[in-house]
């Protein structure tokens, strides 16, 4: 005789569960929107421009709509001064610098040590990283050693402000102008020629020219310190007003038609303008010139460059007018 089967058993409960499981069958409802949910980012504006509005209502003020502030795009132009003996040579020139950066375990020598100690005193800030994050920020082309100078941009003085300025102060105005000069060096030279015989600024173009850097600073020996740079944003024109201001200008050049020891204008207010080596000064900025001055030089020397031939100028002009 054969055993009965049994039917296959259900799953689940037997018996109803009174109504309890409806509530899961009917599901959530719709999703609410976003500003609706308090902890969504949209919802916490909304609440806190509902705030706004009844602060603003109860004031009696209309309300406004809050202003978003745009992240800031500014770019920092600060330079590094990179390798042990420029930053010593930077230091010992003051520049001007925001930090002093240092890798980490690095060996103190005796530059390490004067660097530390020049820093210490001008109150320069002493920053530690890994090697791997100054190799990253100097640029890996740069040979650090281990330490690297922030040096801020420098701040450049409007040509007829530094004008206004040396008035005030009962000076005979004598300027130096740069007119395509590109080599920092060239620039460091004549801020330090400037100094050296009476000039009390530098002008330069905001195109096509040389800034203050770093090179430059050391090249001055300091002088960047003590003689203000103006910066031009067109020369030609810079020059022309100058001129309405009552100065001379006089522009150098090896074919030029005033010898040096002949200048009548160097007693006056003057602006002698310094071109490039290669190309001199430029036809416009010629153009503008009250005279063209050359330096007589031997024959077999073709040309000086801009830092020699501003150099001797300042010199004779600070000579004449000391003769007067």
């Amino acid at each position: 005789m054969s055993k009965q089967q049994r039917p296959p058993r259900k799953k689940g409960p037997l018996k109803g569960t009174g109504g309890h499981g409806r509530k899961s069958l009917e599901g959530k409802g719709p999703t609410p929107k976003a500003e609706d949910r308090s902890w969504h980012p949209a919802g916490q504006r909304k609440a806190a421009r509902e705030r706004y509005e009844a602060a603003s209502s109860k004031s009696g003020r209309r309300p406004e709509p809050p202003r978003h502030r745009k992240p800031s795009s500014a770019k920092d132009d600060s330079e590094l001064v990179t390798g042990r003996n420029s930053v010593l040579e930077a230091l010992k020139a003051k520049i001007p610098a925001t930090s002093l950066i240092l890798a980490a375990r690095l060996e103190m020598d005796d530059r390490v040590k004067e660097i530390l100690s020049l820093a210490n005193k001008r109150g320069v800030p002493v920053l530690e990283v890994m090697r791997p994050e100054l190799d990253r920020i100097s640029g890996h082309d740069a040979v650090h050693q281990g330490v690297a100078l922030k040096v801020p941009p420098y701040q450049y003085a409007h040509p007829v402000d530094l004008l206004e300025t040396v008035r005030s102060r009962s000076q005979n105005p004598l300027f130096v102008a740069l007119d395509g000069v590109t080599d920092p060096r060239n620039l460091g030279a004549i801020i330090r020629s400037a100094a050296a015989f009476g000039a009390q600024g530098v002008i330069v173009p905001q195109r096509r020219s040389v800034g203050v850097t770093a090179s430059a600073w050391k090249t001055s020996a300091g002088a960047a310190a003590r003689v203000p740079v103006a910066m031009a944003s067109n020369l030609t024109a810079t020059l022309k007003e100058l001129k309405g201001e009552g100065m001379f200008v006089i522009g150098l050049d090896g074919d030029g038609d005033v010898p040096l020891h002949e200048l009548e204008l160097a007693d006056g207010p003057l602006v002698v303008v310094v071109g490039s080596e290669g190309k001199g000064i430029s036809r416009l900025v010629a153009e503008t010139c009250d005279a063209i001055v050359s330096i007589p030089i031997e024959s077999m020397t073709e040309s000086l460059n801009a830092g020699i031939a501003a150099s001797v100028t300042l010199y004779e002009v600070a000579k004449r007018r000391a003769s007067r």
